[in-house]
């Protein structure tokens, strides 16, 4: 009985070790957001659906405890620390994060998403082309107020590329037209500040013709000002993003049109190029390091279908 103990008991213990040598085996790579938001769980479906074609790689989602450049780096710093082998980031300030990124680059391959940081060592952006969403909210703006308009922005980071870019991009599409940008107003990510920016802004311009959410959250947040104030309606609303609030204002006409992403792909595609690079495929990269995954404008005709299509990633 004894030795019949003994033999089960090293049975076990070998293949203890052999699973843990297998996970050990495993290369790790994450997807780092720039904080926490509703916006990001597309993008983790992604990542949860190219984890199940990646078996031999342990794919992680990392959200940053705070919408901090600094908190953003030691989150990264944790991971390489950790043995991860490459990193996918929206890089929450990157002009100013320069340094910090190029030492995590430096480390592990280090790849862009949402927010470029194209003055680093990272290998390859893959997102929007922030510019081409920032034109399109412009349209939307133009084909809403045809007389004209002022309008004044929300967004979560101003000094974040994809902030900047998208407020340039709209600029230039109303640049001579009677529609105007007057003002954007940042919020650091934070959900409350970001509603008391509205606030404030409609208290400060009681007759404003339109506000511009930049950011996923943004739009939410207009609209509950504005139906809390009984402006919903007579102000034009231009977002961005697939929030619920936002899609559902979209559907009874109080918000003009939403410009869409598609983390989906981002986290999906960004895992198996991150993977294929890691086994040595570098064609996977092109030349301008830029992957661009095109963003499109949703409006009340078609935003039953998109919604359904988002319903369907979500849930599978």
């Amino acid at each position: 009985m004894r030795l019949r103990f003994s033999t089960v008991a090293l049975t076990l213990v070998a293949a203890l070790t052999a699973s843990t040598s297998l996970a050990q085996d495993k290369k790790a790579m994450a997807f780092v957001v720039n904080g926490a938001s509703d916006f990001w769980k597309l993008a983790e479906a992604g990542v949860k659906k190219a984890q199940g074609e990646l078996p031999n790689y342990d794919l992680q989602f990392k959200y940053p405890e705070q919408a901090a450049a600094a908190v953003q780096q030691r989150l990264m710093d944790d991971l390489v620390a950790a043995g991860v082998s490459a990193i996918m980031v929206s890089a929450v300030d990157p002009k100013s994060s320069t340094d910090a990124l190029n030492r995590v680059g430096g480390q592990v391959p280090l790849f862009t998403t949402d927010s470029d940081a194209p003055d680093t060592n990272r290998i390859a952006y893959i997102g929007s082309s922030n510019v081409d969403a920032g034109k399109q909210a412009g349209e939307i703006a133009l084909k809403a107020l045809p007389n004209g308009g002022k309008c004044i922005g929300f967004v979560g980071l101003p000094g974040a590329d994809n902030a900047r870019e998208r407020i340039e991009g709209m600029k230039a599409t109303i640049a001579g037209s009677k529609v105007e940008l007057i003002d954007v107003r940042g919020d650091d990510i934070d959900m409350t500040r970001a509603k008391r920016n509205v606030e404030d802004a409609l208290a400060a311009n009681p007759d404003i013709d339109c506000m511009v959410g930049f950011y996923s959250y943004n739009p939410p947040r207009i609209y509950e000002v504005l139906k809390e104030s009984g402006k919903l309606g007579q102000v034009t609303v231009v977002a961005f993003d697939e929030d619920p609030i936002t899609l559902g204002g979209v559907r009874e006409g109080t918000i003009a049109g939403t410009v869409v992403q598609d983390p989906y792909e981002w986290g999906y595609q960004g895992m198996k190029l991150m993977a294929k690079y890691l086994e040595g495929d570098k064609s996977v990269v092109p030349e301008n390091k830029l992957i661009i995954v095109p963003t499109k404008m949703i409006d009340k005709g078609n935003v039953d279908a998109f919604e359904a299509e988002l319903k369907s990633r979500i849930g599978g």
